[in-house]
This record gives C-alpha cells, structure tokens and sequence, in this order.
C-alpha cells in the first residue's frame, strides 16, 4: 500500500520540526556550561521533562515511529545535558 502524499509530507514536515523544537535543551544546556551557573533553571522542571521525553521515546520506539523517536532522543540527549549542569553547578563543588 502506498503512501499518500499529504501523509509523506507530514511525516517529513514532522521528521524536521520535532528534532528542532527539540533543540532548545542543547541552547539551554550551553548557557549554564557558558554561564557555569544554573541558579535560574529548575531541577524539578528538567526532571519532568526527561521523564516525559523517555516516555515518547519508549512509546515511539513501540509503534516503530521514526519522526517520534528522532524527536524525543534529540531531546532526552538535551535534557540530560541540561540536568548534569543543573547538578554540577547547583550541588557540585
């Protein structure tokens, strides 16, 4: 069964915009190692995040989703980068 046109772009569309958005966590992650201070980035937020993000990752992964597991991996990679600067540069020394 073929692919309708419409759907293939979406997916494509899709496939682009999610890693993207999910981009913010590497700006993020940059100012707090930049910065070396993570005073105004909180730790509970980013917490909910990697939680969420790992959770569409399973899920895409599950239903064999390629737009959704390139997304939600690029954010996890992110978010990770962003909680290890919150806890290096709030709790570390």
């Amino acid at each position: 069964m073929q692919t309708p046109p419409r759907q293939r772009w979406i997916a494509t569309y899709m496939a682009i915009v999610g890693p993207l958005g999910n981009m913010l966590f590497y700006f993020q992650a940059y100012q707090i190692f930049h910065d070396r201070t993570a005073g105004s980035v909180s730790l509970p937020g980013f917490a909910i995040s990697l939680v969420a993000l790992s959770s569409w990752l399973a899920y895409g992964i599950h239903i064999k989703d390629k737009p959704l597991v390139i997304a939600n991996a690029v954010g996890l990679l992110g978010a990770i980068w962003v909680v290890i600067g919150i806890v290096r540069y709030t709790f570390g020394s």
